[in-house]
């Protein structure tokens, strides 16, 4: 269970990457756009050139230069996974699972040979279930197939993250955002009218008829809207500490007395009834509890089924992909469905990561990236330092706290220090792909569950080695930079400081904002949820984000649909507090150096070191998107828009007009009085 996510974009599929192809490189001339001034639209101006070479190919709602990192990681770890069964690998090695998985999730003959025979066994014990079975069924349901109605689980603690607290959360809907069966515009009802058409086709794919398959799509739909009202909007989820709601356990079962809670407990999670779990949500929660005690056993039945056949249909036969992938094409604009091998790439990634991680780590990461990537770290902080002892809007005393909280940010870089131990987990290529990915599950979830009772492990990683990402987590205040990432464009040896600060030196302030963003500012030195502001240092910060909410809602991403400012704050406040600490760590690494960058010999294909800082940040957003796309992530995702990332965020930044003469009357320029600057 994870409440808080700080990671710096979302996942991407990758595209197939040739063996041989050409070094990975960071700022590309070719791409700038002389047509369009940097002054009218710096985006298009930086990465126009890109966009024509790279077109959007029907598997693709949206295709960027993450894409392209990922084309080279996704191919490495391809000849990883593949070769492994080339070298007869022992049973019960981490090499025999990786081997194993990856080629049962590519043997497709097996799986459509099988149709939906796997799960016949478990939709019959749904179906055959007597009345006075419901509440096993219920729990059964928990234990193995999902978190239907609510969701629980431990995690640290938001008010002492040394130790585990016990979670009670809402859940229960399969499209994941209440607007999708609330609001009744265009773009809803078509999503909805793609879910109901989903649920209808799986189950009978299923083996169920059409008109039990209508009766189920009908029960899901009233159940997952009843819940879909009672939960919060995405701004709403924003507010952490609405979140903390310590109860004890005789007043969870008074707050929702319907619910099963000694038996949730003990049978389904295997552990001793807590003293005290923290509700979420309590509305919500409310819902779960009314809806447990008023449907009928018919709803509730219909409902668990497509639960179940909804989490297994990816690792059936064809038959439910397909289906998946046409609701898919409504949700994203998507074409054409990603290569099996990807899919299965992503699977065995998903629960082997790590072990997959530790083979990327010895062939693909030299020592002399973590070493640039330690100093570069430091540079970074020290920048941050600065701009926060020079802050106008923020008293001593509390740049005191900020410091310290600074101070105390740990750094992760690479891969662990610790490897996860994979020895329990069991894959038997005799049985089916999905009873292997259904054991797999039940593994995660145990190891999750064996945690209760023990201090939280801060070595712990919440990505693999491979991924192209980073992260921020406040409960443990950190910064974790995966290997994956330490590439071009982010980072590149044979590149110049200018671009690598402009590339990974941006993340890297990115991520440290993130520990003063609208979220990460109530958390203190040691990861807890506490409150270190003056009073009036705290009003004057949300003024201050009040206005680049504005700045953002302000932007009209497609006719009628505005940017949602609020959601997106927190990661719009962390790329511009990145751009600024960056480019404060790049001036004073180049004064240190005794670099003139001023000077004619300090020119990098023609550009001075300024340009090229914000044109290789400008250039790590590059992409291509569906209008389908656009409108999913803007109801869905906290990070704006990658035009919107540049556009909006450099209008901010003074250097950046002094760099390209932006001057008075531009499209990118704002005057002193309109800029935003926090950090």
């Amino acid at each position: 269970m994870r409440l808080l996510n700080y990671a710096l974009v979302l996942a991407m599929a990758a595209a197939p990457f040739a063996a041989g192809a050409e070094h990975l490189k960071s700022l590309d001339p070719k791409s700038i756009d002389p047509n369009t001034p940097a002054s009218k639209d710096f985006y298009q101006h930086v990465n126009k050139g890109w966009m024509e070479d790279h077109p959007l190919t029907a598997e693709y709602a949206r295709y960027g230069q993450f894409n392209i990192l990922n084309d080279s990681s996704n191919n490495r770890i391809k000849r990883i996974v593949t070769n492994l069964s080339k070298t007869n690998p022992q049973k019960g090695t981490n090499a025999y699972k990786i081997a194993a998985l990856y080629e049962a999730a590519m043997d497709s003959v097996r799986r459509n040979q099988l149709g939906a025979e796997p799960i016949k066994a478990d939709l019959a014990k749904i179906e055959n279930t007597t009345p006075e079975g419901m509440t096993d069924l219920f729990l059964w349901m928990h234990k193995n197939y999902g978190s239907p109605l609510f969701g629980a689980g431990p995690m640290e603690n938001l008010a002492n993250s040394k130790e585990y607290a016990m979670y009670v959360s809402g859940g229960g809907l399969s499209l994941g955002d209440r607007d999708y069966y609330l609001k009744n515009d265009k773009r809803n009802k078509d999503v909805r009218d793609a879910y109901q058409k989903l649920v209808e086709r799986q189950m009978i794919n299923a083996g169920y008829s059409k008109k039990d398959a209508k009766r189920i799509v009908k029960n899901v739909m009233k159940i997952e809207t009843l819940l879909a009202d009672s939960t919060w909007t995405r701004e709403e989820s924003r507010n952490i500490p609405a979140m903390y709601n310590p109860r004890s356990i005789a007043q969870l079962k008074e707050m929702y007395p319907n619910l099963p809670w000694d038996r949730f407990f003990i049978e389904t999670m295997g552990i001793q009834t807590p003293d005290q779990v923290i509700v979420t949500e309590i509305n919500t929660v409310k819902q779960a509890d009314n809806l447990f005690k008023s449907l009928t056993d018919r709803e509730k039945k219909d409902y668990y089924l497509w639960q179940y056949v909804r989490g297994a249909a990816p690792f059936l036969s064809d038959n439910f992909s397909d289906a998946a992938f046409e609701f898919n094409k409504v949700m994203s604009g998507v074409q054409e469905q990603q290569p099996r091998w990807k899919r299965a790439l992503g699977v065995t990634e998903g629960y082997l990561g790590e072990a997959i991680g530790e083979l990327y780590v010895e062939e693909y990461f030299p020592q002399s990236s973590k070493d640039y990537m330690i100093g570069l770290v430091e540079n970074l902080r020290n920048a941050l330092g600065k701009h926060i002892i020079h802050l106008p809007w923020m008293s001593d005393d509390t740049k005191v706290q900020a410091m310290k909280k600074l101070n105390s940010i740990t750094v992760k870089i690479g891969y662990p220090d610790k490897w996860k131990d994979y020895s329990s987990l069991e894959i038997d290529p005799s049985l089916s792909y999905w009873e292997n990915v259904h054991n797999a599950n039940m593994w995660q979830m145990k190891e999750t569950l064996d945690k209760w009772g023990k201090p939280v492990d801060r070595t712990e990683w919440g990505m693999t080695p491979q991924t192209i990402n980073a992260y921020y987590n406040p409960l443990n205040n950190e910064i974790v930079f995966p290997a994956g990432i330490l590439q071009a464009p982010f980072y590149d040896p044979e590149s110049s400081d200018a671009e690598n600060y402009g590339g990974i030196g941006v993340v890297i302030g990115h991520e440290l904002t993130h520990g003063f963003d609208d979220q990460g500012c109530q958390f203190d030195s040691e990861g807890n949820m506490a409150n270190w502001w003056a009073p009036e240092d705290a009003e004057a910060f949300k003024k201050l984000t009040k206005g680049l909410v504005d700045q953002y809602a302000a932007v009209e991403v497609l006719p009628g649909l505005h940017a949602n400012g609020e959601y997106t704050l927190g990661e719009n406040i962390a790329d511009q507090g990145g751009l600024r600490i960056a480019m404060t760590a790049f001036l004073d690494s180049q004064k240190k150096k005794g670099v003139d960058i001023e000077s004619e010999k300090a020119k990098i294909d023609g550009f001075s070191p300024l340009q090229a800082f914000y044109l290789n940040f400008a250039n790590l957003w590059a992409n291509n998107i569906r209008d389908e796309e656009i409108r999913s992530l803007t109801s869905g995702d906290v990070h704006s828009l990658g035009k919107n990332r540049v556009n909006v965020s450099l209008k901010n930044i003074e250097p950046f007009f002094k760099a390209f003469d932006i001057k008075e009357g531009d499209p990118m320029y704002l005057p002193a009085s309109e800029r935003i600057i926090i950090w």
